[in-house]
């Protein structure tokens, strides 16, 4: 990019069920957000604050979620049972094993990816137990609900220009899944692409983009 812009990560206490994300952005960062910025929020963290965090002895893993986890690579997000199960529970048994069926032809025929595109957003946003920080290293996180509202939430709550819900990792993955209006969802992916989150010990879910607006 031509342009760049400061980072500043908001730490924060363990954020659960029990919060609010709008006010714990105002709680922890509100005196360093100002009204050019862009807040940038975890999709994980918001997703355990919807409660969509389960433990995965709450699940019952059928024969076929047992099948068709066996079918993707060990490191991967659904390669557990109880993570496809979990897939499964939120997009349909039948979308997700006309995904995996579409899904191996297509690779065949040099065209990966389309599982990915057929199964539904929860099939990249899943994380898998350890995929998170603690406590909720023993669950499997969903994908947040209504990204963009919850980014407009955020933008009249805290008075910044805009927000934006991303999932961001350490190998240069960024993917804004919702935005407030005003807000470029791939110049914030490009911005975000180093990571500036940390979910383990950093605590800092949250992070802004200071003068977003120029």
């Amino acid at each position: 990019m031509s342009e760049t812009y400061e980072i500043i990560p908001v730490p924060t206490r363990i954020l659960t069920v029990h919060d609010n994300i709008v006010e714990a952005i105002k709680e922890y960062g509100g005196n360093k957000i100002g009204p050019n910025d862009v807040v940038c929020a975890a999709e994980s963290v918001v997703a355990i604050t919807q409660n969509r965090a389960i433990r995965p002895e709450s699940l019952k893993p059928c024969f076929l979620a047992k099948v068709l986890s066996q079918l993707f690579p060990s490191q991967g997000s659904i390669a557990g049972w109880n993570s496809m199960q979990s897939l499964m529970d939120q997009e349909g048994q039948f979308r997700v094993l006309l995904a995996v069926v579409c899904g191996f032809f297509a690779k065949v025929a040099g065209r990966p990816g389309v599982f990915y595109k057929m199964a539904g957003e929860q099939a990249r946003l899943i994380d898998d137990v350890t995929g998170t920080m603690p406590p909720y290293d023993k669950h499997i996180v969903l994908g947040p609900k209504h990204a963009s509202l919850v980014a407009k939430s955020i933008q009249e709550g805290t008075g910044c220009f805009g927000a934006a819900i991303a999932d961001v990792n350490d190998l240069k993955r960024s993917c804004v899944l919702g935005c407030s209006d005003g807000v470029d969802p791939r110049l914030v992916e490009k911005i975000l692409i180093d990571n500036p989150f940390g979910n383990a010990s950093q605590k800092t879910p949250i992070c802004i983009i200071k003068n977003y607006k120029r």
